[in-house]
């Protein structure tokens, strides 16, 4: 994982295993630049489940995120059914911000196991608002 090194202690993260459906692909089978994000997704919902918050009772208290940047870079394609691994990390709260760095990867044939390639990278900024769509901070003890 590249960035671990770069990051703090208190910096939290996980992966999140999903395989390319049919419904993800193009007519080449080649999954669709469109469905990354909703991996992403997927990885920090699970990421912030995993530190004992569920987004939906965080949204029913009246703390919401949204989405203010993100990037992507895709260095291969995935193709439909390659099991995939997405990996999230989430840098240390900061304000209202919480910064989120991906990786998306497959793993090597099972002759190769050890082997990983990076299909692509990327990174979030969510900020937290109240209902009325104002930034707040992020609520003590969410994230590191």
């Amino acid at each position: 994982m590249r960035y671990v090194a770069e990051m703090a202690e208190t910096a939290m993260e996980t992966v999140v295993r999903v395989r390319v459906r049919y419904a993800e692909c193009d007519p080449m089978n080649v999954a669709h630049h469109s469905v990354y994000p909703v991996w992403l997704e997927l990885a920090r919902t699970e990421l912030l489940r995993e530190q004992g918050a569920a987004y939906k009772d965080l949204e029913a208290s009246g703390v919401l995120f949204v989405v203010a940047r993100m990037s992507l870079r895709y260095h291969r394609p995935a193709v439909y059914d390659d099991e995939l691994e997405v990996w999230v990390l989430a840098e240390p709260v900061v304000g209202a911000k919480i910064e989120h760095r991906y990786e998306v990867r497959r793993r090597g044939s099972a002759e190769d196991a050890s082997s990983v390639d990076v299909l692509a990278t990327g990174q979030t900024t969510l900020v937290c608002v109240d209902r009325a769509g104002k930034m707040q901070r992020v609520p003590a003890g969410l994230l590191p």
